[in-house]
């Protein structure tokens, strides 16, 4: 399954959700089998290829969800994790909270 989360800078380890008027790079994460197969970064959702993506990990509650949820995915927002490896592993364990309506 592939993910969006927006964030501050395109290094796998180190970079940090951001809300998304802040993004500097959009990382698409591949997960697949519980473990992350890829990380591939975008300066723009629209940058890539991808016909179907399933979630989008979200900042906060308060962001702009519903382009997202418009295209089919089901997006969720972080309690206090940052880094793109604890956004995954929370999302492993179902700890991420889920925005809609």
């Amino acid at each position: 399954m592939l993910i969006w989360i927006p964030v501050d800078g395109n290094d796998a380890k180190a970079s940090k959700v951001v809300p998304q008027y802040e993004a500097k790079q959009w990382a698409l994460v591949d997960f697949d089998e519980g473990e992350v197969k890829s990380v591939r970064f975008f300066d723009s959702r629209e940058d890539c290829d991808e016909a179907w993506v399933d979630f989008a990990i979200l900042a906060n509650k308060f962001e702009t969800y519903m382009d997202f949820m418009n295209e089919g995915m089901m997006v969720l927002c972080v309690r206090e994790e940052e880094t793109i490896e604890d956004i995954i592993e929370a999302f492993k364990f179902k700890e991420l909270d889920e925005i809609g309506l």
